[in-house]
């Protein structure tokens, strides 16, 4: 048992460095909802342009369509407003996906290029029905855009797949 004694400082103290190294957190949640923008007023980031200038995304607010999953199952929200992204201006990102929202920052550094920071959000358990469940393990962290016919498709995941939104409404630029 003395043994053992120095095991615990040992553990600690080593331990506690490892924490201190780098905190990046990894996203844990799709960015396919959001209902409003961020209230919070912030300084405009950099991350939400991309080199020639603005981004396209930036100030623009989405509701889901529908969702391809990578074994190409069409998934398709009965009401497509409870899934919704919208891109500040000031780099922030704020979703919904169901009965949940989440918010988080976004950047695109360069052609159809999307990074989120980690997701924070809420954790409600979603009715029978809900797509929330398939868009947080299957469809989570797109890493890449386009705009076609209006639409935009997010597409990139580990999974495979896509998303396709339309402009939750006529797109006026939000902060």
């Amino acid at each position: 048992m003395k043994r053992l004694q120095w095991l615990i400082p040992f553990l600690l103290v080593s331990t506690f460095p490892a924490c201190a190294q780098d905190q990046t957190p990894v996203a844990t949640s799709t960015p396919v909802t959001t209902a409003s923008a961020t209230t919070t007023p912030e300084q405009p980031s950099a991350g939400a342009q991309n080199s020639s200038g603005a981004n396209e995304l930036a100030g623009t607010s989405w509701k889901l369509v529908k969702l391809q999953t990578g074994d190409e199952t069409m998934l398709v929200p009965d009401d497509g407003s409870k899934y919704t992204i919208t891109f500040g201006s000031n780099g922030r990102v704020t979703a919904r996906v169901d009965c949940n929202n989440g918010s988080s920052t976004w950047k695109s550094s360069g052609a159809n290029e999307l990074k989120f920071g980690s997701w924070s959000r809420t954790s409600a358990k979603c009715p029978p029905g809900s797509l929330h469940d398939k868009i947080v393990t299957e469809g989570a962290n797109p890493r890449s855009y386009s705009i076609k016919d209006g639409h935009l498709f997010l597409s990139g995941m580990a999974a495979g797949g896509f998303y396709e939104l339309e402009p939750l409404t006529s797109q006026k630029r939000q902060p």
